[in-house]
């Protein structure tokens, strides 16, 4: 390990935001407090957010020395934020970084067995999965993106070679060889950032795996239009069979 103990891997945090000031001091208290040992830094990455977000954090960030903020004056997208966070975890000393939405919609509570499950296994990018945990629907994801989320799965599948329930997830935790391995500055700025991550790390050879994550569907506002996104995914699995994401 790197920046790792005896307690397990260290761990960076990046937390893409935008509009979430009624949501993110809520995550950040779920954290768990044996966790805070291994934490390097929780990045805070403001996307531009117009209600309040940036003072919220700011709060945060003076309570506890290891929140940092990045904030944009304007909302430069999904993939933009993803981008900046993963940076600032690879200048970090940690050994594996992860993705944590800022709306609640994903559990900080598993973060450090996952993260040890991840060191333990040898696994490059792991996948947060709703449906594998079997609570997609219970947790209130809506009928129209299970089913949308199934058909493509299918086909990612097929197209990625592996045997992922839900490429969909944007609970994504990265090893340090991942951090340094994968171009990400190449990938796109909006909500395909998170599967082009695993057609790159797939296309160069790195391990792909996923854990069991609850859904949880809450009053969060969706930024995602799904007709657009579903265009996008199947953009993503054309470059993959066109061999645009091997290096160089």
């Amino acid at each position: 390990m790197q920046g790792g103990s005896l307690i397990g891997p260290a761990i960076s945090i990046f937390m893409p935001a935008f509009n979430a000031a009624r949501h993110i001091e809520a995550v950040i208290a779920r954290v768990p407090q044996g966790l805070w040992p291994r934490v390097e830094h929780v990045w805070i990455v403001d996307d531009g957010s117009l209600d309040g977000t940036s003072e919220v954090v700011a709060g945060l960030c003076r309570g506890n020395d290891k929140i940092r903020a990045v904030h944009f004056d304007r909302n430069l997208g999904y993939g933009t934020t993803v981008r900046e966070g993963l940076a600032r975890c690879k200048d970090d000393t940690c050994d594996i970084a992860v993705c944590l939405h800022a709306d609640g919609q994903y559990p900080p509570e598993v973060i450090g067995e996952y993260a040890d499950t991840m060191a333990e296994r040898g696994t490059d990018i792991l996948q947060g999965s709703r449906i594998a945990s079997g609570t997609a629907l219970s947790g209130g994801m809506p009928m129209y993106k299970y089913l949308a989320n199934r058909i493509l799965t299918f086909f990612e599948n097929i197209v990625f070679g592996l045997k992922l329930t839900d490429y969909h997830s944007g609970m994504l935790f990265y090893s340090r060889k991942a951090l340094d391995a994968l171009p990400f500055d190449r990938l796109s700025s909006s909500f395909d950032f998170d599967l082009e991550v695993i057609a790159l790390a797939r296309s160069r050879g790195l391990s792909i795996a996923e854990l069991p994550v609850p859904a949880r569907y809450g009053d969060e506002i969706s930024y995602l239009n799904p007709i657009a996104y579903g265009l996008r995914v199947v953009g993503v699995m054309a470059r993959y069979l066109a061999k645009r994401y091997t290096a160089p």
